[in-house]
């Protein structure tokens, strides 16, 4: 007796059952947002759209570093100025007879090199302790020869600057040759000191400025610096500038078509950019409806009035199948260190569909 024909939509419905039960590669939308997780509040979760984007632009930033902001750039003195610690060489000329500081066959005296105090004095023969910090070269010379014609008329001055660590600025990393370099006048920038350097070391990623003066530290982006020259700041005696790539990264999960930590490829990265960044979505797993973003606030930013997130666990759901949410997804910055999870969809995949729906017909046409 031939057994009985199993039906073809029976044998296609028990291929979808065993297709939904196939192991996946990322979690369901509604395995993140667990009804209880949200409802006792272990979770804020938002629709990003056009009327989140103004809210959450407010909202303090997350894995940024530190910094003291940046400075604008200032105009200074064409020339070198004098500072404290600098060595100055002082040359006087006078041809009298009966000069004070030369003898009858010497036009001129050489005084050794003088460090400038720290009350920015330097001491020259019969006419004391001289203030010059903070003065140019010429200005230098002016004072020192107007002291001196006091009582040696045709005296004449020369005044020769080395800088000390006061007139000179530190290029650190991230450049052909670094350095330590005096400050030629006070009109030198962060740019012509890495001009001076040989230039930003090739492969960079997205090379980064630190700028310490002091106990402060400024940081900004060389591609800001090239493209807002009003931000190429101005360097003072003592100033560090280092120069690193890029270490800011985001983190890919799910569905998507790169799982890894991706670093920043530029100043700002938006949804949309991490898109791109981790290689789109898996054609056949993704949901598009339910990109995530998770992100971690720090407890003193949570407020009950909209000002910050309702908890420190914060979720952004990104719907890219209708025009809202790609225009927002455009406009949604990334921060360091989020989680950006491509959540697997509710239907198996269609390849997956058709291969057991194949296999189905085969089994079918052996018992038909």
């Amino acid at each position: 007796m031939r057994p009985r024909p199993i039906p073809v939509s029976l044998l296609i419905l028990l291929g979808f059952l065993a297709a939904c039960s196939l192991p996946r590669g990322a979690a369901l939308q509604s395995e993140i947002l667990a009804t209880s997780d949200v409802s006792d509040g272990e979770l804020a979760v938002y629709t990003v759209d056009k009327s989140l984007l103004p809210v959450i632009a407010k909202w303090p930033r997350t894995g940024f570093e530190y910094s003291d902001g940046w400075i604008s750039r200032q105009r200074g003195p064409t020339n070198a100025v004098i500072a404290t610690g600098d060595l100055v060489q002082i040359s006087i000329w006078d041809n009298d007879e009966n000069s004070l500081l030369t003898i009858p066959t010497q036009k001129s005296v050489n005084l050794n090199e003088m460090v400038v105090s720290p009350d920015g004095t330097i001491f020259i023969p019969y006419i004391d302790r001289v203030f010059i910090s903070g003065m140019t070269q010429d200005a230098a010379r002016e004072t020192i020869q107007s002291e001196l014609e006091k009582i040696i008329v045709s005296a004449q001055v020369q005044v020769k600057l080395i800088s000390g660590r006061r007139n000179s600025v530190d290029l650190v990393g991230g450049v052909a040759a670094a350095g330590s370099f005096p400050l030629p006048d006070r009109n030198f920038s962060v740019l012509n000191l890495i001009s001076l350097g040989g230039g930003i070391s090739s492969g960079l990623r997205n090379p980064q400025i630190k700028l310490v003066r002091g106990s402060k530290v400024y940081t900004n982006s060389v591609e800001r610096l090239y493209s807002h020259p009003n931000l190429d700041t101005t360097l003072r005696g003592g100033d560090k500038v280092i120069v690193s790539e890029d270490n800011r990264y985001f983190l890919s999960l799910g569905a998507a078509g790169t799982e890894d930590l991706m670093y920043f490829t530029k100043d700002s990265i938006s949804a949309l950019d991490a898109m791109s960044i981790i290689g789109g979505l898996s054609d056949t797993r993704a949901n598009p409806q339910a990109i995530l973003i998770l992100r971690q606030y720090p407890a003193k930013a949570v407020r009950t009035d909209g000002k910050g997130p309702s908890n420190t666990r914060a979720v952004f759901n990104i719907d890219l199948t209708s025009a809202d949410g790609l225009f927002s997804a455009k406009e949604f910055a990334i921060n360091p260190g989020d989680l950006v999870l491509v959540t697997e969809s509710v239907l198996p995949s269609l390849s997956g569909i058709l291969t057991l729906f194949n296999t189905s017909t085969i089994i079918s046409d052996r018992f038909n």
